[in-house]
């Protein structure tokens, strides 16, 4: 199939390459120019802005976004529409907000093109291992996409999941256990860091991957961290979040439904970004005031 590609950062770009060995035509598009002759010297066919990529593509066009979330796929979309016509597809593979998804869906209907949200998982190792694709939309133009979804995926890997917000409502649900996964296997590696036994954190992240229930893709990430940087010192206590879990918090308040893990999970990278939480010096405020419990000052 042909495809237009727009995105080409390192999931971007790495998913263009994927297509590419699997005999697919992209036509791709960053203001990064030199991302695009990258891939150009591969295959790939290059435009200069989205008007020539979308000149260069078949009557019934195909356009992946792999923009980040929010405003950068709403002024895409406003630059791609007035070009595409009554059954054209534009996918959104990155990770918007299901309800975003929604909107831009009954947006691009008006012109009768096809809007898929599509959750894509795999980071950078998806090149190599093939992706996991979670997607939403018109069913029969999800499945008029197989050959693409097949291509992109690991074996199994992909999934419809039902009507417009569908695919990145599963991915929000997908990251947000990713957060309380990753938190534990923060939590306890750290305790076997404080313990007295003093155990090799490497060595344990090898064994686990053997056999152990706990065993996963994860572990194996932080077998090669530990294996680059044992005692992680070259590495800031501060930890980023992507908007995912927030998103997914929201919806469980919406839905009334207990995410405790999810939330604590959340909270935890916003306590990791304070160097000075005033919250924590209310509580020894608040323990010297009752009860004249000793506190620490400046």
């Amino acid at each position: 199939m042909k495809i237009g590609f727009i995105g080409l950062g390192k999931m971007g770009s790495n998913m263009v390459q994927r297509l590419l060995l699997h005999n697919h035509e992209v036509v791709v598009f960053d203001f990064n120019t030199s991302i695009v002759s990258d891939l150009e010297k591969k295959g790939a066919i290059a435009a200069s802005d989205i008007e020539d990529m979308i000149q260069k593509l078949p009557d019934t066009k195909i356009v992946w976004l792999m923009v980040p979330a929010g405003k950068p796929v709403d002024d895409t979309i406003t630059k791609l529409l007035p070009m595409l016509q009554k059954g054209d597809i534009l996918i959104d593979g990155g990770n918007s907000f299901w309800k975003d998804s929604q909107a831009r869906a009954a947006r691009t209907a008006f012109k009768g093109v096809e809007y898929i949200d599509c959750g894509t998982s795999g980071g950078v190792w998806g090149l190599q291992n093939g992706y996991c694709l979670m997607y939403g939309g018109n069913e029969q133009t999800c499945n008029s996409l197989d050959p693409i979804f097949s291509s992109l995926a690991t074996e199994g890997g992909y999934l419809y999941c039902g009507n417009s917000g569908a695919g990145h409502f599963v991915k929000m649900v997908h990251n947000g256990i990713e957060y309380g996964m990753m938190q534990a296997f923060a939590e306890g590696f750290e305790l076997m860091e404080k313990s007295p036994f003093a155990p090799d954190l490497e060595k344990v992240a090898e064994l686990w991957r053997h056999g152990s229930v706990v065993r996963s893709w994860l572990l194996d990430l932080i077998k090669n961290a530990l294996d680059q940087d044992p005692k992680l010192d070259k590495l800031s206590a501060y930890v980023e979040d992507n908007g995912e879990a927030r998103w997914m918090v929201q919806s469980a308040m919406d839905f009334e439904v207990p995410v405790h893990v999810t939330a604590a999970s959340l909270f935890t990278r916003f306590e990791s970004r304070q160097n000075e939480s005033f919250a924590m010096k209310m509580l020894a405020a608040m323990r010297n005031q009752f009860g004249g419990h000793a506190v620490k000052t400046k």
